[in-house]
């Protein structure tokens, strides 16, 4: 049944992929509408979270966010198909990254780099960064149930040599790396809630007390990686900026905890400065006190 599905559903995936962006587009405002208006995926999640996470907001303020970040969604899901069949000088046209030199300079140390980001614009489309970089690029991500589509997933996500390692896995390949010298970038979207068994440190996010994940920082202070922070703008649609900024480049240094809720306050700024192009269809404020 896994193969039926994904034999059916390619064929449209890779037309997708192929069309002119004007289209491409188009074809985005069409999902929108039947997601927003016709199916209402996850509102209640949405307008909850909205409302939690920005109460500051009017209602009316609030609808037009839950709007313009579902029209995001709809874009982004779209862009990732994209990503199967795009070239490389299209998608450095379309994700620029402003300082490069952080990087740059990190290489020169010899040292590997945990590379934090958030379900934010296009967390995605930072697998061009592998394109710009002596490091090895590795991606950790979840793997889906159904093992065609995870494999399409990973296909696109290793489009410029990117490694995919499940989240599982990551430990033993950093390990790995470390002790045969394998300079690495470690990209991990960190943002969302822990399950209820991983909770060990909760911090304040959007103005809530939320348990939040220090994988990362437990990495990064473990085998001793610089971390940084990808910050991604949406530029116009279709069109996206990272700026990196650094967190540590002495993670043992720091206090527990304090990579994770630097890494926490700057994701939150990102949201406050447009709000609209944040995932809130993520159960995020699951989990409060």
């Amino acid at each position: 049944m896994q193969f039926l599905i994904f034999i059916i559903a390619y064929p449209f995936l890779w037309i997708v992929s192929i069309l002119p962006f004007r289209i491409f587009y188009l074809l985005s405002d069409a999902i929108y509408f039947l997601v927003y208006y016709i199916i209402g995926y996850r509102k209640k999640t949405v307008r909850a979270n909205l409302a939690m996470a920005l109460p500051h907001l009017s209602d009316e303020e609030r609808l037009i966010i839950e709007k313009k970040s579902y029209q995001h969604l709809c874009d982004m899901f779209l862009e990732m198909i994209k990503t199967m069949t795009i070239s490389s000088e299209e998608m450095n046209k379309r994700f620029t990254i402003t300082n490069l030199e952080v990087i740059k300079e990190y290489e020169k140390k010899g040292k590997s780099i945990m590379l934090l980001a958030s379900h934010y614009a296009s967390w995605e489309w930072l697998i061009t960064l592998n394109q710009k970089i002596t490091y090895q690029g590795v991606g950790v991500y979840k793997k889906i149930n159904n093992k065609y589509f995870d494999k399409l997933i990973r296909d696109i996500r290793s489009k410029y040599n990117t490694q995919l390692v499940v989240t599982n896995k990551t430990i033993p390949l950093i390990a790995q790396n470390q002790r045969e010298n394998i300079l690495s970038v470690y990209g991990l979207a960190s943002d969302q809630s822990p399950k209820a068994d991983r909770i060990f440190h909760w911090d304040s996010f959007m103005g809530i007390e939320v348990p939040v994940h220090t994988g990362a920082e437990m990495l990064a202070k473990k085998y001793d990686l610089n971390v940084v922070f990808a910050k991604v703008k949406k530029i116009k649609r279709g069109y996206y900026q990272a700026t990196l900024i650094p967190i540590t480049d002495d993670p043992k240094s720091i206090p527990d905890f304090g990579i994770t809720h630097t890494f926490i306050q700057e994701v939150e700024k990102q949201i406050l400065e447009a709000p609209e192009y944040y995932f809130w269809t993520h159960k995020r404020w699951k989990h409060r006190r």
